[in-house]
């Protein structure tokens, strides 16, 4: 598939590409482990509603770059890029992924897909596994990480633009404090979230948008989903996330 790709006919793939994938993963139940348990596709309908003007055809721009999908679960969205013509490399680490990265090379298989999967723990002191690229898709992970201000910084070094999501809070989970108006962030109890110990940084809308800017980012485009008035860090029915398109200030 070579057509010219903007958010919208990314989109529009997405949905047939979650039909097709739903029938295959069914007919397909993996030995041992499960498919991963969320829509990872749906992050294309938030980015679809984020990113404005030119910026909804930056796939287009990036063309001829290669994409990182950093987090990417069982790979859905690097794979669906790969059928547009990308060269993705997909990019987990087994000791936190859903099925201990055991998904993304069984599905890479049943489709046929040549992306490439990396195995790294970005809880290190990592290195990437190319020195440059056009994007990197940063979908839901940051919140995930013990040390975000270095990822986003060595992030900034190696690649143009960068689609990201987290989750962020505008008050304590008590609701005595409010976050919302001071650029900072939550640490989480191990067990205060979703009982996910791998749960950490809840940055408020201030606190993330100084860690872009002071880790060689300018946001683009920025916008957030959910509870949008009483968010908090830790309950499902106050959840709000921020989605945001960067560029890198760190290389041209």
């Amino acid at each position: 598939m070579t057509t010219t790709l903007s958010i919208n006919t990314l989109r529009t793939a997405a949905t047939a590409f979650r039909a097709e994938l739903a029938t295959l993963k069914a007919a397909n139940p993996p030995e041992g482990f499960s498919w991963y348990g969320y829509d990872i596709l749906g992050s294309v309908d938030h980015l679809a509603a984020t990113l404005t003007g030119m910026h909804r055809d930056i796939f287009e721009a990036v063309r001829r770059e290669p994409i990182a999908d950093i987090g990417a679960a069982d790979g859905d969205l690097a794979f669906l890029l790969e059928r547009f013509g990308f060269e993705v490399d997909l990019i987990d680490w087994p000791a936190t992924n859903w099925n201990s990265l055991r998904g993304a090379p069984l599905l890479r298989e049943l489709l046929g897909a040549k992306s490439q999967i990396c195995p790294m723990d970005l809880d290190s002191y990592f290195e990437l596994p190319r020195e440059r690229y056009g994007l990197s898709l940063f979908l839901g992970i940051l919140y995930h990480l013990k040390n975000p201000y270095y990822v986003m910084e060595k992030l900034a070094l190696h690649t143009r633009y960068c689609m990201i999501s987290t989750r962020i809070a505008r008050y304590t989970t008590d609701g005595a404090t409010e976050l919302a108006k001071a650029p900072v962030a939550y640490l989480l109890g191990p067990d205060e979230c979703n009982n996910d110990a791998t749960n950490f940084w809840i940055f408020s809308v201030p606190g993330l948008r100084r860690l872009f800017e002071r880790t060689g980012w300018e946001i683009l485009d920025f916008k957030t989903v959910g509870d949008v008035r009483a968010s908090n860090p830790s309950a499902n029915e106050h959840d709000e996330r921020a989605f945001a398109f960067l560029r890198s200030r760190r290389i041209g």
